[in-house]
């Protein structure tokens, strides 16, 4: 068993404050969501005050790892050649299906030169790259409606359309987070993943 250090400080520092803000942001828009008046979970105007809150802390707390990705060799994790991912998506999928209930070894341990497996990989940039833009961008234009200057479409509003963008990603962001968690939950060694992102080393089983 050996140790790659893969999360500076710095990495450490945003996927913790990007977790808090992350739950805040789900418990706040759950309340505004589906909340009886009678009784919330969160008072509706203190729940879209810490959503909005939140939301414009997130967007800035994203804009460190985009710029991290950028500046430090952590972005190279996330370089992607569909190609031959294709088919490796698919042995690690099998893997999570049957193979690791059989007690089989990870098709794609972790190395020195691999931080991700093919299925996280594509996941984690879809969700940095894509999603990420995508729930700040709807949110920044309820925040200001007035940026909003598609007055409608597809037979709805503008501002309806992009409530129902927001609330869309937010629950995929959402169910994301869930299998984030769960995937944690049966790394080998057990717990290495919640330990690395406290000591930033990441332990191998080799």
């Amino acid at each position: 068993m050996g140790n790659i250090y893969f999360y500076p400080a710095w990495i450490r520092l945003w996927h913790a404050f990007n977790a808090l803000l992350f739950l805040l942001l789900i418990l706040s828009g759950l309340s505004m969501q589906y909340s009886n008046p009678e009784l919330p979970i969160i008072r509706f105007d203190i729940a879209v005050s810490i959503h909005n809150i939140c939301g414009i802390l997130l967007t800035i707390n994203y804009s460190i790892i985009i710029i991290g990705n950028f500046f430090t060799k952590n972005g190279k994790y996330y370089h992607i050649n569909w190609r031959k991912n294709k088919d490796k998506m698919l042995i690690q999928l099998r893997y999570y299906l049957f193979g690791m209930f059989k007690g089989e070894h990870t098709p794609y341990p972790v190395t020195e030169k691999r931080k991700f497996n093919p299925m996280q990989k594509v996941s984690y940039a879809i969700v940095v790259y894509l999603l990420m833009p995508l729930i700040f961008i709807s949110g920044w234009a309820l925040l200001f409606p007035e940026m909003i200057f598609v007055k409608k479409i597809l037979g709805t509003s503008g501002i309806h359309f992009t409530d129902l963008i927001h609330i869309i990603v937010g629950f995929v962001l959402s169910v994301f987070m869930v299998i984030h968690i769960y995937t944690c939950t049966i790394a080998k060694p057990p717990g290495s993943s919640f330990r690395a992102m406290i000591t930033g080393w990441h332990e191998t089983e080799e």
